[in-house]
């Protein structure tokens, strides 16, 4: 298999090309950012810090707020629900992993347009029971995310051997929280984490969901913001691609990490 690898060569043109392809217009909004009368200067760059522009931003810093709040509780449904069953599927139930599979991978196969169709009566009930603060949004965008939060965390469980070290820790006494937190869940730490950047990038870039559902969100703010100042959606926007390629660069890491060396 060496012997197919690509040369250092190749590896650096595919590199520096895939590079280029992201940094075009990442530069591209950039200089639209630093347009100015007279050249390219800072002065929309400082307008972000102007307390007489606070009110145009409001709707951006609200939206932002609640992407966050909104990716911390996505982050929670997808590690203590998604991975938990996952396991369970992986331990208990190995029978029931093509089902599984197919029902977690369903999502990518459905615009999200039909998804609020199917969503807004229940979440008319949410609204009643709950509220309508944006939080709620959380339960769909669990269900945007699960298939690439499954990808991420099953190449962990088939990379170690999750009924190996199970048993193993049950032969020694431990519980079965015990066995899930202190022995399965270090070793399967590179697609949790994975998982969770991947479930951070969707819900700070989704805009769908949170339109037709009236939420405000970062998305449906740079919209607003957008119609009364291009260049602060442009900058919002570009800080925004720039969180997301770090999540990604921080995935790659993660990726390269060997689940199976805490194993040992």
């Amino acid at each position: 298999m060496r012997g197919l690898a690509p040369r250092a060569s190749v590896r650096w043109i595919i590199g520096l090309t895939v590079g280029m392809l992201f940094a075009l217009p990442l530069v591209s909004t950039l200089l639209f950012t630093l347009q100015s009368e007279d050249g390219y200067s800072l002065a929309h760059w400082a307008g972000l810090f102007d307390p007489a522009k606070a009110a145009v931003y409001a709707p951006i810093w609200t939206g932002l707020g609640n992407s966050l709040i909104l990716s911390v509780v996505t982050v929670l449904i997808v590690l203590f629900l998604l991975t938990p069953t996952m396991l369970l599927v992986a331990l208990r139930f190995p029978g029931l992993r093509r089902a599984f599979e197919f029902l977690v991978l369903l999502p990518i196969t459905i615009p999200a347009i039909v998804l609020v169709v199917g969503l807004a009566p229940i979440y008319q009930q949410i609204g009643r029971t709950l509220g309508t603060g944006a939080w709620t949004l959380a339960f769909a965008y669990g269900i945007t995310v699960l298939p690439f939060a499954y990808r991420s965390i099953q190449a962990s469980i088939d990379a170690v051997h999750v009924r190996t070290l199970s048993e193993a820790a049950r032969s020694l006494g431990a519980g079965w929280v015990t066995v899930v937190w202190r022995v399965l869940a270090p070793n399967l730490r590179p697609g949790l984490l994975a998982a969770s950047l991947i479930s951070v990038a969707v819900v700070l870039g989704e805009f769908t969901i949170a339109s037709l559902l009236n939420r405000q969100v970062l998305q449906t703010g740079l919209v607003v913001v957008n119609k009364i100042d291009a260049y602060a959606s442009a900058m919002f926007t570009l800080m925004a691609l720039a969180f997301a390629l770090v999540l990604l660069l921080i995935i790659g890491r993660a990726g390269r990490a060997h689940p199976g060396r805490n194993a040992s």
